[in-house]
């Protein structure tokens, strides 16, 4: 599986999910608009461990969507949730949605 990216959210396939799981299904809310990448389509559980994110789509496939971007179509699998970073002049950064 290749990663998926929506945004600012990168999501990278991995063998095994650990950590608590979540009541809701949002990978990431806008820090300026409130927008929220979250799973709308399909079973999926959130979990977390030590500030990452980890998504199990449980059903053939979930929708990712965000009311600024394009939906997706997440396969079947584990994935770990990461915001993505750039590189400027004064060092890395989160990339801003």
């Amino acid at each position: 599986m290749q990663p998926i990216r929506q945004g600012d959210v990168i999501l990278l396939p991995v063998q095994q999910i650990e950590g608590q799981k979540l009541s809701h299904l949002i990978l990431a809310e806008g820090e300026v608009t409130g927008h929220a990448h979250r799973i709308s389509q399909g079973k999926a559980e959130l979990y977390e461990r030590e500030g990452t994110l980890y998504l199990r789509v449980l059903s053939d496939t979930a929708t990712l969507t965000h009311e600024e971007h394009q939906a997706i179509t997440i396969p079947q699998g584990n994935w770990a949730s990461k915001i993505q970073r750039e590189y400027e002049p004064q060092g890395w950064r989160n990339v801003a949605d």
